[in-house]
Protein backbone atom coordinates (compact mmCIF):
# COMPACT_ATOMS: atom_id res chain seq x y z
CA UNK A 1 0.00 0.00 0.00
CA UNK A 2 1.59 3.20 -0.90
CA UNK A 3 2.44 5.98 1.47
CA UNK A 4 3.47 9.62 2.19
CA UNK A 5 2.20 13.06 2.84
CA UNK A 6 0.24 15.03 0.16
CA UNK A 7 -0.07 18.33 0.22
CA UNK A 8 -2.95 19.97 -1.94
CA UNK A 9 -3.62 23.38 -3.13
CA UNK A 10 -6.59 24.40 -4.77
CA UNK A 11 -9.16 27.70 -4.42
CA UNK A 12 -11.83 25.12 -5.69
CA UNK A 13 -13.22 23.33 -2.66
CA UNK A 14 -15.06 20.77 -4.65
CA UNK A 15 -11.86 19.61 -6.64
CA UNK A 16 -9.83 19.79 -3.04
CA UNK A 17 -12.61 17.19 -1.87
CA UNK A 18 -12.20 15.03 -5.11
CA UNK A 19 -8.82 15.17 -4.59
CA UNK A 20 -9.32 14.36 -0.78
CA UNK A 21 -11.04 11.14 -1.31
CA UNK A 22 -9.00 9.87 -4.19
CA UNK A 23 -5.75 10.16 -2.60
CA UNK A 24 -6.68 8.95 0.40
CA UNK A 25 -8.47 6.26 -0.64
CA UNK A 26 -4.88 5.28 -2.86
CA UNK A 27 -3.01 5.17 0.83
CA UNK A 28 -1.65 8.53 0.82
CA UNK A 29 -1.74 11.06 4.65
CA UNK A 30 -3.55 14.56 2.53
CA UNK A 31 -3.39 18.42 3.70
CA UNK A 32 -5.38 20.81 1.58
CA UNK A 33 -5.53 24.43 1.63
CA UNK A 34 -7.22 26.93 -0.85
CA UNK A 35 -4.40 29.73 -0.89
CA UNK A 36 -1.03 29.30 -1.79
CA UNK A 37 0.40 31.18 1.23
CA UNK A 38 -0.49 28.30 3.76
CA UNK A 39 1.09 26.15 1.42
CA UNK A 40 4.53 27.75 0.96
CA UNK A 41 4.32 27.82 5.14
CA UNK A 42 3.67 23.61 4.89
CA UNK A 43 6.45 23.21 2.78
CA UNK A 44 8.78 25.58 4.32
CA UNK A 45 8.09 23.73 7.51
CA UNK A 46 9.74 20.64 5.81
CA UNK A 47 6.30 18.79 5.46
CA UNK A 48 5.23 16.69 2.91
CA UNK A 49 6.71 14.45 -0.24
CA UNK A 50 4.88 15.36 -3.02
CA UNK A 51 2.50 18.78 -3.95
CA UNK A 52 -0.45 19.37 -6.31
CA UNK A 53 -1.27 22.94 -6.88
CA UNK A 54 -3.66 24.74 -9.21
CA UNK A 55 -1.74 27.54 -10.87
CA UNK A 56 -4.10 30.48 -10.39
CA UNK A 57 -4.72 30.64 -6.54
CA UNK A 58 -6.25 34.17 -4.67
CA UNK A 59 -2.97 35.17 -3.29
CA UNK A 60 -0.12 33.86 -5.92
CA UNK A 61 0.45 32.09 -9.28
CA UNK A 62 2.11 29.26 -8.54
CA UNK A 63 4.65 29.47 -11.40
CA UNK A 64 5.92 32.13 -9.20
CA UNK A 65 5.98 29.61 -6.21
CA UNK A 66 7.83 27.24 -7.52
CA UNK A 67 11.11 28.55 -8.38
CA UNK A 68 10.89 29.21 -4.77
CA UNK A 69 10.28 25.70 -3.49
CA UNK A 70 12.96 24.46 -5.98
CA UNK A 71 15.15 26.80 -4.04
CA UNK A 72 14.20 25.29 -0.30
CA UNK A 73 13.02 21.54 -1.46
CA UNK A 74 14.50 20.48 -4.84
CA UNK A 75 13.47 17.00 -4.16
CA UNK A 76 9.92 17.96 -3.73
CA UNK A 77 8.26 17.13 -6.75
CA UNK A 78 5.29 19.51 -7.86
CA UNK A 79 2.45 18.43 -9.77
CA UNK A 80 0.77 21.05 -12.02
CA UNK A 81 -3.22 21.25 -12.66
CA UNK A 82 -5.18 24.29 -14.26
CA UNK A 83 -8.05 24.78 -16.20
CA UNK A 84 -5.93 27.24 -18.50
CA UNK A 85 -5.41 24.44 -20.99
CA UNK A 86 -2.82 26.14 -23.29
CA UNK A 87 0.01 25.13 -24.77
CA UNK A 88 2.25 28.12 -23.29
CA UNK A 89 0.90 26.48 -19.54
CA UNK A 90 2.74 23.22 -20.47
CA UNK A 91 5.78 24.92 -21.72
CA UNK A 92 5.79 27.67 -18.37
CA UNK A 93 5.09 24.29 -16.18
CA UNK A 94 7.96 22.50 -17.48
CA UNK A 95 10.33 25.96 -17.40
CA UNK A 96 9.40 26.32 -13.76
CA UNK A 97 10.79 22.41 -12.92
CA UNK A 98 7.16 20.83 -11.90
CA UNK A 99 7.19 17.59 -12.57
CA UNK A 100 3.87 17.34 -14.36
CA UNK A 101 1.57 19.07 -15.67
CA UNK A 102 -2.21 17.94 -15.90
CA UNK A 103 -5.42 20.07 -17.55
CA UNK A 104 -8.50 20.01 -15.99
CA UNK A 105 -10.45 18.04 -16.30
CA UNK A 106 -8.25 15.30 -15.87
CA UNK A 107 -8.27 11.49 -14.87
CA UNK A 108 -8.37 10.20 -11.05
CA UNK A 109 -6.27 6.89 -12.37
CA UNK A 110 -3.83 8.94 -14.66
CA UNK A 111 -3.39 11.54 -11.39
CA UNK A 112 -2.65 8.32 -8.93
CA UNK A 113 -0.37 6.98 -11.43
CA UNK A 114 1.68 10.02 -11.38
CA UNK A 115 1.40 10.82 -8.21
CA UNK A 116 3.08 7.14 -7.69
CA UNK A 117 6.02 7.28 -10.14
CA UNK A 118 6.55 10.44 -8.72
CA UNK A 119 6.78 9.42 -5.23
CA UNK A 120 9.40 6.77 -6.33
CA UNK A 121 11.16 7.78 -8.57
CA UNK A 122 13.38 10.66 -6.35
CA UNK A 123 15.27 8.35 -4.29
CA UNK A 124 15.93 5.44 -7.57
CA UNK A 125 17.58 8.39 -9.76
CA UNK A 126 19.26 10.59 -7.08
CA UNK A 127 23.31 9.32 -7.59
CA UNK A 128 24.64 8.76 -4.16
CA UNK A 129 27.62 10.58 -5.31
CA UNK A 130 25.63 13.61 -5.96
CA UNK A 131 24.90 16.46 -3.23
CA UNK A 132 21.66 18.76 -4.30
CA UNK A 133 23.71 21.83 -2.28
CA UNK A 134 26.18 21.47 -5.14
CA UNK A 135 23.86 23.01 -7.56
CA UNK A 136 22.23 25.37 -5.72
CA UNK A 137 24.36 28.40 -6.96
CA UNK A 138 24.01 27.77 -10.58
CA UNK A 139 20.37 28.60 -11.33
CA UNK A 140 19.59 29.67 -14.82
CA UNK A 141 17.19 31.57 -16.48
CA UNK A 142 16.47 32.00 -20.22
CA UNK A 143 14.24 34.62 -22.20
CA UNK A 144 13.72 35.13 -26.04
CA UNK A 145 13.03 38.79 -26.71
CA UNK A 146 11.65 37.78 -30.12
CA UNK A 147 9.13 34.97 -28.84
CA UNK A 148 7.20 37.42 -26.59
CA UNK A 149 4.21 40.54 -27.64
CA UNK A 150 6.46 44.21 -27.28
CA UNK A 151 3.84 45.25 -24.50
CA UNK A 152 4.48 42.06 -22.13
CA UNK A 153 8.63 42.26 -22.49
CA UNK A 154 8.95 45.03 -19.74
CA UNK A 155 6.38 42.72 -17.03
CA UNK A 156 8.19 39.65 -18.55
CA UNK A 157 11.65 40.87 -17.59
CA UNK A 158 10.75 42.72 -14.14
CA UNK A 159 7.26 41.34 -13.07
CA UNK A 160 4.44 42.91 -12.15
CA UNK A 161 1.81 44.34 -9.23
CA UNK A 162 -1.33 42.81 -8.97
CA UNK A 163 -3.52 45.27 -11.09
CA UNK A 164 -0.57 46.98 -12.86
CA UNK A 165 -3.16 46.80 -15.84
CA UNK A 166 -5.87 44.51 -17.03
CA UNK A 167 -5.59 40.92 -16.36
CA UNK A 168 -2.81 41.18 -13.65
CA UNK A 169 -5.40 40.02 -11.00
CA UNK A 170 -2.14 38.12 -8.97
CA UNK A 171 1.25 39.98 -8.59
CA UNK A 172 4.11 37.87 -10.87
CA UNK A 173 7.62 37.68 -10.59
CA UNK A 174 9.46 38.38 -13.45
CA UNK A 175 13.17 36.40 -15.06
CA UNK A 176 15.19 39.19 -13.35
CA UNK A 177 13.55 37.99 -9.63
CA UNK A 178 14.01 34.18 -10.74
CA UNK A 179 17.43 34.61 -11.82
CA UNK A 180 18.56 36.33 -8.78
CA UNK A 181 21.58 35.33 -7.68
CA UNK A 182 22.53 33.29 -10.99
CA UNK A 183 22.13 33.92 -14.62
CA UNK A 184 19.80 35.60 -17.14
CA UNK A 185 20.43 34.65 -21.08
CA UNK A 186 18.14 37.57 -22.95
CA UNK A 187 18.38 35.96 -26.48
CA UNK A 188 17.74 37.83 -29.37
CA UNK A 189 18.27 40.86 -27.73
CA UNK A 190 18.18 43.01 -31.36
CA UNK A 191 14.54 42.51 -30.97
CA UNK A 192 13.97 44.33 -27.36
CA UNK A 193 11.92 47.18 -27.61
CA UNK A 194 13.54 50.69 -26.71
CA UNK A 195 11.70 51.84 -23.64
CA UNK A 196 12.82 47.83 -22.66
CA UNK A 197 16.16 48.64 -23.43
CA UNK A 198 16.04 51.96 -21.47
CA UNK A 199 14.70 50.30 -18.21
CA UNK A 200 17.78 47.25 -18.63
CA UNK A 201 20.38 50.20 -19.18
CA UNK A 202 18.97 50.88 -15.85
CA UNK A 203 19.48 47.84 -14.33
CA UNK A 204 23.12 47.80 -15.32
CA UNK A 205 23.98 50.66 -14.09
CA UNK A 206 22.06 50.58 -10.60
CA UNK A 207 21.82 47.30 -10.07
CA UNK A 208 18.34 47.25 -8.94
CA UNK A 209 15.13 47.72 -10.46
CA UNK A 210 11.25 47.94 -9.97
CA UNK A 211 8.22 45.77 -11.40
CA UNK A 212 5.53 47.22 -13.32
CA UNK A 213 3.11 49.10 -10.89
CA UNK A 214 5.43 49.10 -8.51
CA UNK A 215 7.31 51.38 -6.81
CA UNK A 216 9.85 50.25 -4.27
CA UNK A 217 13.24 49.98 -6.05
CA UNK A 218 14.75 45.63 -5.63
CA UNK A 219 18.08 44.96 -5.63
CA UNK A 220 19.12 42.54 -8.46
CA UNK A 221 22.29 40.34 -8.50
CA UNK A 222 22.14 39.27 -11.95
CA UNK A 223 24.60 38.05 -14.76
CA UNK A 224 23.66 38.54 -18.05
CA UNK A 225 24.29 36.93 -21.02
CA UNK A 226 22.79 38.38 -24.66
CA UNK A 227 22.83 36.77 -27.90
CA UNK A 228 21.45 38.01 -31.15
CA UNK A 229 21.65 37.04 -34.86
CA UNK A 230 21.87 40.67 -35.37
CA UNK A 231 24.15 43.59 -36.07
CA UNK A 232 23.65 45.13 -33.51
CA UNK A 233 26.13 48.50 -34.54
CA UNK A 234 23.78 48.81 -37.52
CA UNK A 235 20.50 48.77 -35.49
CA UNK A 236 22.36 51.70 -33.62
CA UNK A 237 22.84 53.43 -36.72
CA UNK A 238 18.99 52.78 -37.32
CA UNK A 239 18.00 54.32 -34.07
CA UNK A 240 16.92 50.88 -32.93
CA UNK A 241 19.10 49.88 -30.36
CA UNK A 242 21.08 52.07 -27.43
CA UNK A 243 24.18 52.60 -27.90
CA UNK A 244 25.20 52.86 -24.19
CA UNK A 245 23.42 49.78 -23.72
CA UNK A 246 25.56 47.81 -26.78
CA UNK A 247 29.02 48.67 -24.80
CA UNK A 248 27.24 47.53 -21.38
CA UNK A 249 26.72 44.27 -22.51
CA UNK A 250 29.58 44.07 -25.06
CA UNK A 251 32.16 43.09 -22.55
CA UNK A 252 33.28 40.19 -23.10
CA UNK A 253 31.58 39.83 -27.01
CA UNK A 254 31.63 35.89 -28.66
CA UNK A 255 31.15 35.08 -31.98
CA UNK A 256 29.33 31.73 -32.97
CA UNK A 257 30.44 31.34 -36.80
CA UNK A 258 27.12 29.52 -38.98
CA UNK A 259 27.19 26.09 -39.11
CA UNK A 260 28.48 26.40 -43.04
CA UNK A 261 31.52 28.03 -41.87
CA UNK A 262 32.16 24.80 -39.05
CA UNK A 263 31.17 21.96 -40.88
CA UNK A 264 33.71 19.76 -38.70
CA UNK A 265 31.45 19.81 -36.30
CA UNK A 266 29.00 18.38 -38.00
CA UNK A 267 29.54 15.01 -37.07
CA UNK A 268 29.71 15.36 -33.16
CA UNK A 269 26.61 17.43 -33.08
CA UNK A 270 24.30 14.62 -35.30
CA UNK A 271 25.87 12.18 -33.24
CA UNK A 272 24.72 14.35 -30.45
CA UNK A 273 21.15 14.68 -31.80
CA UNK A 274 20.50 11.12 -32.08
CA UNK A 275 21.82 10.10 -28.62
CA UNK A 276 19.14 12.93 -27.40
CA UNK A 277 16.15 11.46 -29.91
CA UNK A 278 17.18 8.04 -28.56
CA UNK A 279 16.71 9.21 -24.82
CA UNK A 280 13.50 10.55 -25.61
CA UNK A 281 13.06 6.90 -26.70
CA UNK A 282 13.45 6.99 -30.78
CA UNK A 283 15.47 4.35 -32.15
CA UNK A 284 19.19 4.27 -32.45
CA UNK A 285 20.73 5.78 -35.49
CA UNK A 286 23.92 6.84 -37.32
CA UNK A 287 25.00 8.33 -40.90
CA UNK A 288 27.63 6.36 -42.90
CA UNK A 289 30.36 8.24 -44.38
CA UNK A 290 28.86 9.39 -47.31
CA UNK A 291 25.95 11.10 -45.88
CA UNK A 292 28.01 13.05 -43.59
CA UNK A 293 29.84 14.24 -46.44
CA UNK A 294 26.38 15.32 -48.20
CA UNK A 295 25.47 17.28 -44.82
CA UNK A 296 28.78 19.23 -45.01
CA UNK A 297 27.56 20.24 -48.37
CA UNK A 298 24.66 21.79 -47.19
CA UNK A 299 24.33 25.67 -46.79
CA UNK A 300 22.49 25.11 -43.73
CA UNK A 301 20.68 28.52 -43.35
CA UNK A 302 18.67 27.35 -40.37
CA UNK A 303 22.02 26.42 -38.58
CA UNK A 304 22.47 23.98 -35.45
CA UNK A 305 18.61 24.05 -35.75
CA UNK A 306 18.04 22.96 -38.86
CA UNK A 307 20.62 20.26 -38.32
CA UNK A 308 19.08 19.33 -34.81
CA UNK A 309 15.29 18.81 -36.93
CA UNK A 310 16.75 16.59 -39.25
CA UNK A 311 18.58 14.66 -37.13
CA UNK A 312 15.00 14.03 -35.33
CA UNK A 313 13.19 13.73 -38.45
CA UNK A 314 15.42 10.88 -39.65
CA UNK A 315 15.16 9.61 -36.22
CA UNK A 316 11.57 9.19 -36.36
CA UNK A 317 10.55 8.05 -39.72
CA UNK A 318 13.16 6.14 -41.02
CA UNK A 319 13.21 2.45 -40.15
CA UNK A 320 16.85 1.36 -40.82
CA UNK A 321 20.23 2.43 -38.27
CA UNK A 322 22.12 3.32 -40.80
CA UNK A 323 21.08 6.69 -43.16
CA UNK A 324 22.46 6.81 -46.16
CA UNK A 325 23.62 9.14 -48.37
CA UNK A 326 20.41 8.63 -50.57
CA UNK A 327 18.03 9.29 -47.63
CA UNK A 328 20.11 12.82 -46.59
CA UNK A 329 19.67 13.81 -50.25
CA UNK A 330 15.83 13.02 -50.14
CA UNK A 331 15.52 15.05 -47.06
CA UNK A 332 17.58 17.87 -47.61
CA UNK A 333 16.67 18.39 -51.37
CA UNK A 334 19.58 21.24 -51.82
CA UNK A 335 21.02 20.89 -55.62
CA UNK A 336 24.83 21.67 -54.74
CA UNK A 337 26.42 23.64 -57.68
CA UNK A 338 29.27 22.20 -59.59
CA UNK A 339 32.42 22.66 -58.79
CA UNK A 340 33.51 25.83 -59.64
CA UNK A 341 30.21 27.19 -58.91
CA UNK A 342 28.37 28.63 -62.00
CA UNK A 343 26.77 32.13 -60.95
CA UNK A 344 23.17 33.14 -62.47
CA UNK A 345 22.71 34.90 -65.13
CA UNK A 346 21.65 38.66 -64.39
CA UNK A 347 19.46 38.19 -67.61
CA UNK A 348 17.86 34.99 -67.57
CA UNK A 349 13.95 34.61 -66.08
CA UNK A 350 13.29 33.36 -62.67
CA UNK A 351 11.40 30.28 -64.65
CA UNK A 352 14.40 29.85 -66.55
CA UNK A 353 17.01 29.84 -64.16
CA UNK A 354 14.92 27.86 -61.77
CA UNK A 355 14.84 25.15 -64.84
CA UNK A 356 18.76 25.05 -65.35
CA UNK A 357 19.13 24.83 -61.59
CA UNK A 358 16.68 21.55 -61.57
CA UNK A 359 18.21 20.56 -64.77
CA UNK A 360 22.12 20.15 -62.93
CA UNK A 361 19.93 18.43 -59.83
CA UNK A 362 18.50 15.84 -61.90
CA UNK A 363 21.84 15.42 -63.98
CA UNK A 364 23.93 14.70 -60.62
CA UNK A 365 21.95 11.32 -59.95
CA UNK A 366 22.09 8.20 -62.00
CA UNK A 367 19.89 7.75 -64.60
CA UNK A 368 18.87 11.33 -64.16
CA UNK A 369 15.95 10.16 -61.91
CA UNK A 370 16.31 12.19 -57.94
CA UNK A 371 13.99 10.32 -54.80
CA UNK A 372 10.75 9.78 -54.92
CA UNK A 373 8.96 12.61 -53.75
CA UNK A 374 10.48 15.87 -55.43
CA UNK A 375 7.44 17.49 -55.90
CA UNK A 376 6.69 18.49 -52.25
CA UNK A 377 10.57 19.20 -51.47
CA UNK A 378 11.23 21.35 -53.84
CA UNK A 379 8.37 23.38 -53.06
CA UNK A 380 9.29 23.27 -48.93
CA UNK A 381 12.81 24.52 -50.39
CA UNK A 382 11.22 27.62 -52.44
CA UNK A 383 8.84 28.35 -49.63
CA UNK A 384 11.78 29.50 -46.92
CA UNK A 385 13.56 32.05 -48.79
CA UNK A 386 10.02 33.02 -50.77
CA UNK A 387 8.77 33.44 -46.94
CA UNK A 388 11.99 35.49 -45.98
CA UNK A 389 12.45 37.78 -48.86
CA UNK A 390 9.08 39.19 -48.38
CA UNK A 391 9.02 39.50 -44.56
CA UNK A 392 12.93 41.66 -45.89
CA UNK A 393 11.04 43.68 -48.46
CA UNK A 394 8.53 44.28 -45.86
CA UNK A 395 10.77 45.00 -42.99
CA UNK A 396 8.85 42.68 -40.93
CA UNK A 397 5.39 44.07 -41.15
CA UNK A 398 3.69 40.52 -41.54
CA UNK A 399 -0.15 42.03 -42.89
CA UNK A 400 1.99 43.95 -45.52
CA UNK A 401 4.16 40.64 -46.35
CA UNK A 402 0.81 38.17 -46.43
CA UNK A 403 -0.83 40.82 -48.43
CA UNK A 404 2.43 40.65 -51.02
CA UNK A 405 2.42 37.07 -51.14
CA UNK A 406 -1.06 36.65 -51.86
CA UNK A 407 -1.72 34.64 -48.33
CA UNK A 408 -3.66 34.93 -45.46
CA UNK A 409 -1.86 36.37 -42.40
CA UNK A 410 -2.85 33.27 -40.58
CA UNK A 411 -1.57 31.23 -43.06
CA UNK A 412 1.81 33.11 -43.00
CA UNK A 413 2.20 33.35 -39.19
CA UNK A 414 1.86 29.31 -39.45
CA UNK A 415 4.53 29.37 -41.95
CA UNK A 416 6.79 31.53 -40.01
CA UNK A 417 6.53 29.81 -37.28
CA UNK A 418 6.91 26.19 -39.04
CA UNK A 419 9.89 27.27 -40.99
CA UNK A 420 11.71 28.65 -38.13
CA UNK A 421 11.73 32.23 -40.25
CA UNK A 422 13.54 34.76 -38.22
CA UNK A 423 11.75 38.18 -38.49
CA UNK A 424 13.01 41.34 -39.00
CA UNK A 425 11.14 43.87 -36.74
CA UNK A 426 11.32 47.41 -38.10
CA UNK A 427 10.58 50.56 -37.54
Amino acid sequence: MPSGSILVADDDAAIRTVLNQALSRAGYEVRLTGNAATLWRWISQGDGDLVITDVVMPDENAFDLIPRIRKARPDLPVIIMSAQNTFMTAIRASERGAYEYLPKPFDLKELIAIVGRAMSEPKERKPASIKSEEFENIPFVAINMAAIPRDLIESELFGHEKGAFTGANTRSSGRFEQAEGGTLFLDEIGDMPMEAQTRLLRVLQQGEYTTVGGRTPIKSDVRIIAATNKDLRQLIQQGLFREDLFFRLNVVPLRLPPLRERTEDIPDLIRHFFSQAQREGLPAKQIDPAGLERLKRHRWPGNVRELENLARRLAALYPQETITAAVIESELAQPVLPAGGEEPRAEESLSAAVERHLATYFASFEEGMPPAGLYHRILREIEYPLLSAALAATRGNQIRAADLLGVNRNTLRKKIRDLDIQVFRGS
